[in-house]
């Protein structure tokens, strides 16, 4: 009888810290949103670049394809999650898709979106959630080598364009940052593509007292070199959806750059913001400003550097902060409500 009531009690109290776990996320999601874009007043740039372009055909055409190809964005990365995630547990495309967005509503708040990784396991039902957060840490390895990769081939074209007039130019930083880029890269896509390696590593100099720890890590082992490979080619995907993204609210904010430039100047920013750690929210000024540096840079080279320039570069990046995360955030939280914290114990 003891037995019994203390089952039911601990179903009662999983129930509840479930309940307190999503009202939290659910609250500090929308407070953070408020107070990023209405208390700082965010939102004037882009009203303001949005009023001169109004009515126009051109622009809404633009507009819906940005939208259009958020979806496909987030799309992509659900389909990897559930590429991944497949090898403990079998969850449909919906079900990735639920996850996915949940992830970003958690992350919104923390620190370099770290939140995500945990937002999404919970949507599992069977797997232990410690596997799901490791599994997702590789979908984000993923994602944040393709950034470094792009960044630092951008970088090494960057730097002899916009910095050759300069004193400290000369062709042996071009070799060193030539020769620092390809060894970075290099050794990235290495532990990458080895990543498999990794739990029986650590298993031996991780003490014995952290067996379970080893067991939820070796997980990562069950991947093969095409698996891996294949999860990069769809980061790629994911990383040229967002870059265009970023170019075609360029365009429409009348901020006209050649696409090959626009490119390389956006996979700087990217590469940049990697390297900053922030709160997901303070991207949005954080974001603002590397644009407004790189962006900036070439239109003091290449032609004159406006005001109208300059709001429209930070109306840009507003926007595309908007779309891609503070909508799908806002989504999340409906699936957030949905999520199990807390498990019931076996009887």
């Amino acid at each position: 009888m003891c037995a019994l009531m203390k089952y039911f009690t601990n179903i009662h109290k999983n129930k509840t810290y479930n309940l307190i776990i999503r009202l939290a996320i659910i609250f500090a999601t929308y407070y953070f949103i408020y107070k990023q874009i209405f208390k700082n007043n965010k939102l004037d740039y882009v009203a303001e670049s949005f009023n001169d372009l109004i009515g126009s055909p051109h622009v809404s055409f633009l507009f819906i394809w940005t939208i259009t190809l958020m979806v496909v964005n987030w799309g992509i990365e659900s389909l990897k999650w559930q590429f991944l995630i497949n090898k403990v547990e079998d969850v449909s495309y919906l079900k990735s898709f639920e996850a996915v967005f949940s992830g970003i509503s958690v992350s919104i708040f923390t620190p370099n979106r770290v939140g995500e990784w945990f937002g999404r396991v919970f949507i599992m039902k069977k797997a232990n959630p410690w596997k799901g957060v490791f599994i997702t840490m590789i979908g984000s390895f993923s994602q944040l080598l393709i950034t470094l990769i792009i960044g630092g081939i951008s970088l090494v074209f960057y730097v002899p364009i916009y910095f050759q007039d300069y004193g400290f130019y000369s062709n042996y930083l071009l070799y060193g940052l030539i020769l620092l880029v390809l060894v970075i890269i290099t050794t990235l896509i290495l532990i990458f593509l080895n990543i498999t390696a990794i739990p029986s590593f650590l298993s031996r100099i991780i003490k014995k007292r952290f067996v379970h720890f080893n067991e939820y890590l070796s997980v990562i082992s069950d991947y093969s070199t095409i698996e891996l490979l294949t999860v990069l080619l769809l980061s790629f995907l994911r990383y040229c959806i967002f870059a265009l993204q970023f170019y075609i609210l360029l365009m429409m904010f009348s901020i006209e750059i050649p696409l090959l430039h626009g490119l390389m100047i956006i996979s700087l920013v990217f590469f940049i913001m990697t390297a900053i750690p922030t709160v997901t929210l303070a991207e949005l000024g954080v974001r603002g400003s590397v644009s407004l540096y790189f962006i900036g840079l070439y239109f003091e080279k290449y032609a004159t550097l406006t005001d109208k320039i300059n709001i429209g570069i930070v109306s840009s990046t507003s926007t595309l902060w908007l779309i891609n995360l503070a909508i799908p955030a806002i989504l999340g939280t409906f699936f957030v409500y949905r999520l199990t914290f807390f498990r019931r114990r076996a009887s």
